[in-house]
């Protein structure tokens, strides 16, 4: 991504805070020297020295077999507006657009255990629906095992920010 210099944010804490605000993303991965891309919620969280992404994909959804063994990259983006050179002292003035974005690289794994499927998704429920969680812990074992059985779980670890 393109950022000049007078436009760039260089402190980690807020990139994974706005990361963590703004956490529906696009994860992008190869498919055959072709990108292929996906919106995901995800949740962000630090463990140790590492900046950590989960989310899942419907089973489906063909881009979870291309995110182990080569990078990805997830796009954190949101408040954005066009700029009009109305706005400008000068008239001799272009328009542009103005925007937040932070650019996530690292290599996923896929979950493979139900614990720590499970684990997964309710950090999800308590990022995005804490009051679910209650009703999440009442459903059937069964009941869960096939939602599980329906998604791909993965973990991203952040190699560059």
């Amino acid at each position: 991504m393109y950022v000049p210099k007078h436009f760039q944010f260089e402190d980690y804490a807020e990139k994974v805070e706005f990361m963590q605000q703004y956490s529906f993303a696009t994860i992008v991965s190869v498919k055959e020297g072709i990108p292929i891309a996906t919106q995901l919620p995800f949740h962000i969280r630090t463990d140790k020295d590492q900046l950590l992404l989960t989310s899942h994909f419907a089973r489906a959804n063909e881009q979870a077999n291309y995110i182990e063994n080569t990078p990805s990259l997830v796009i954190f983006s949101e408040p954005h507006a066009y700029i009009s050179p109305q706005h400008y002292d000068k008239e001799e003035s272009v328009p542009t657009w103005d925007y937040i974005a932070v650019h996530a690289y690292g290599l996923a794994s896929i979950l493979t255990e139900e614990k720590a499927i499970n684990k997964a998704l309710e950090q999800m429920i308590l990022s995005y629906d804490e009051a679910y969680l209650t009703q999440w812990n009442n459903l059937s074992d069964r009941f869960k095992s096939g939602m599980m059985r329906g998604i791909i779980t993965f973990e991203l670890v952040v190699t560059d920010l």
